[in-house]
């Protein structure tokens, strides 16, 4: 398994998909029902990713995955003469190599918003520019496994829309991290509003900044790391709604208004306890991207017992629900701030949040990281079988 894309810091979306997906495999081959007939190993590029990653997993380092040297990886693996090797990502270096090959396509959202991940090198963000202006590119590389893997239904039929591969496509879903006990739907929660996600425009946290003026004594958290012009931008407009709607504009501690208005909270970073403390006593988990390959937030927030208010597209009614009442949808078009601001006060009616918070824990229940092994592991014994198969009819 291509634990390449681990950070070495704190998990993304991808480090912790591969992190958590790897955990789960370990214990199915382990101690579960794959024991003895399956044995993982993990490719590293840093041994200090070993510090996100599962102890007691055979590992291998190799070439990191936006080194120049990724075209060559299939000569690092083949000495290794694994029967399969399953990667999170599609951009796994794949010419000659001698071994089946799982890549995995989260989203097709590049294409549509072509604004590269910041932490990219230059060249690399170039190169992904490039790649994404026409699905050329995609096709060539998934037509090089011989599966591929997504996150959810939504994403695999958006693959097949697009023709993105001849390859048969396995949905292999993210899922929340396990949960000894959610919070109490009876008690009241926090007037705070928790955002876990990055600030690209397609994030559209300017709505939910934009909100806040119109939510009183409400407190919107944003806990990601963001950069200081991206930052500005916010407060300045946070600053234009505040006089726009005649709010208050006192400052807050953390440098975001207070008053009559909604005051709103840059955390520049947290770790996970204190992601899971603020999401633990919010009201809701808020989040109004036009775009997304899974929003893992969305399910990790409903296994704790917290409601999501959310864009309403497929993605985020897939893995909440449809309308359940622990998914408040808001309209991808029309008065954002405005629509966002009246689901917040639809969960102050008496009863409501209980209902939503009950609600919630039951449809997360349906995500499980051993779920998502067990149909990974499937896929990884078809292609072991076909392939031995495939030498049969040769032999």
């Amino acid at each position: 398994m291509d634990a390449r894309y681990t950070r070495t810091d704190f998990h993304d979306g991808i480090s912790r998909y591969g992190a958590s997906l790897i955990a789960a495999v370990h214990r199915l081959t382990t101690a579960g029902e794959w024991a003895g007939r399956v044995q993982m190993h993990m490719l590293v590029s840093d041994e200090a990713q070993l510090r996100l990653l599962p102890a007691g997993v055979p590992w291998h380092r190799a070439t990191g995955p936006t080194s120049p040297l990724e075209p060559t990886l299939p000569v690092q693996v083949n000495r290794l003469r694994p029967d399969v090797v399953f990667s999170p990502m599609q951009t796994m270096g794949s010419a000659g190599r001698r071994y089946g090959l799982i890549l995995t396509l989260h989203d097709l959202i590049y294409y549509e918003h072509r604004t590269p991940p910041r932490n990219l090198p230059e060249p690399v963000r170039w190169l992904w520019r490039l790649y994404h202006l026409g699905y050329g590119p995609q096709r060539l590389l998934l037509n090089r496994a011989d599966r591929v893997a997504t996150v959810s239904q939504t994403t695999a039929g958006l693959i097949a829309e697009h023709a993105l591969t001849r390859r048969p496509v396995d949905v292999v879903p993210n899922a929340p991290q396990p949960v000894a006990e959610p919070r109490n739907p009876d008690a009241a929660p926090a007037r705070s509003l928790v955002y876990m996600g990055s600030f690209m425009d397609y994030k559209d946290v300017d709505s939910l900044v934009a909100a806040m003026p119109l939510l009183p004594g409400y407190t919107l958290h944003l806990l990601s790391t963001v950069p200081a012009e991206r930052r500005a931008e916010l407060e300045a407009l946070l600053a234009r709604r505040r006089a726009e709607t005649g709010a208050g504009t006192a400052t807050g501690a953390h440098g975001a208004g207070a008053g009559t208005s909604g005051e709103v909270v840059f955390h520049n970073g947290v770790t996970d306890e204190e992601y899971i403390a603020l999401l633990r006593e919010a009201t809701a988990l808020v989040t109004l991207s036009r775009a997304e390959g899974y929003g893992l937030p969305v399910a990790e927030a409903m296994s704790h017992g917290t409601p999501v208010i959310g864009s309403d597209m497929p993605i985020f009614r897939e893995v909440a629900g449809g309308a359940e009442p622990a998914f408040l949808p808001v309209p991808l078009d029309g008065d954002r701030p405005a629509a966002f601001a009246a689901q917040v006060r639809t969960l102050t009616a008496p009863g409501a949040w209980a209902v939503a918070s009950r609600a919630a824990v039951g449809r997360a229940a349906r995500y499980r990281w051993e779920d998502s092994a067990a149909r990974l592991l499937a896929a990884v014994e078809s292609v072991a079988d076909e392939r031995a198969q495939s030498r049969s009819r040769r032999g």
